[in-house]
């Protein structure tokens, strides 16, 4: 058994070569030799959100609190809500952050392949970020 108490692993901002406005990215757990899976508490000012990018092996993120917006490449940018699982298939291009208005946080769930758990790729423009 592990238990990681909080405040072990400090909080972080969230770079701006994959983050577009104010993240803060708080760890919870990284991949080990006996677990793939690692995790952050990701909260996003109003307006801020991810880059589009992938994982190799997909991404659930569980909506905590406010108001967010996700999208897949091709799809129509969809609002979510506290409660809200989302599940991105591998590989599948995607961004998600929080509404032009309210704030959101998550908790990021992605698993490692080969030592890689994302791949960051361009920034979602203003015209991409609209409901």
């Amino acid at each position: 058994m592990e238990i990681t108490k909080l405040g072990t692993k400090p909080s972080v901002k969230g770079p701006a070569e994959w983050f577009t406005g104010a993240v803060r990215i708080d760890p919870l757990f990284d991949a080990n030799e006996a677990r793939r899976g690692a995790s952050a508490k990701v909260t996003f000012e109003p307006g801020a959100r991810t880059a589009w990018h992938t994982h190799p092996l997909g991404q659930t993120i569980i909506i905590t609190d406010g108001i967010g917006w996700v999208q897949r490449e091709g799809g129509s940018v969809q609002e979510v809500r506290p409660g809200d699982v989302v599940w991105f298939e591998p590989d599948e291009k995607h961004w998600h952050g929080a509404s032009a208005t309210n704030a959101m946080t998550h908790i990021a769930i992605q698993e490692n392949l080969n030592g890689k758990v994302v791949d960051w790729l361009e920034h979602v423009s203003e015209q991409q970020y609209q409901l």
